[in-house]
């Protein structure tokens, strides 16, 4: 085979692969922001961060918020329900930002799925 050929199909393969990882991390990253509470299912967004924050600013200890769901749930302490989705949040972040600074690094279609480790 001509050896152009070769490099191309090589780098076509690479290409394939790291968007598929990097696919399969970010899938990961959203399953790990979803969080259960009284029995309702709440994706934490920045958006719901920011929303509970402001509640929390305003001196409510409780209030009624809907989930994915649109059922509603009373969220009582506001504050440790704030805490904890803060929490969870930047946990998955950071795991995701160290997984995916590792996956960028990789230069071969064997490391990327993992096959291959290199040697410290």
């Amino acid at each position: 085979m001509d050896e152009r050929l070769s490099k191309a199909i090589d780098f076509a393969n690479y290409t394939v692969t790291l968007n598929n990882q990097k696919r399969l991390l970010k899938e990961k990253y959203q399953e790990e922001l979803i969080f259960y509470h009284n029995g309702c299912q709440f994706t934490i967004t920045k958006e719901l961060i920011t929303f509970v924050g402001l509640l929390v600013d305003k001196d409510n200890d409780s209030v009624v918020l809907t989930d994915d769901n649109g059922v509603p749930t009373r969220i009582d302490p506001l504050d440790e329900f704030y805490e904890e989705i803060l929490n969870i949040y930047f946990t998955a972040s950071n795991d995701y930002f160290l997984e995916y600074d590792v996956l960028k690094k990789q230069r071969s279609v064997e490391k990327l799925v993992g096959l291959e480790i290199d040697e410290v």
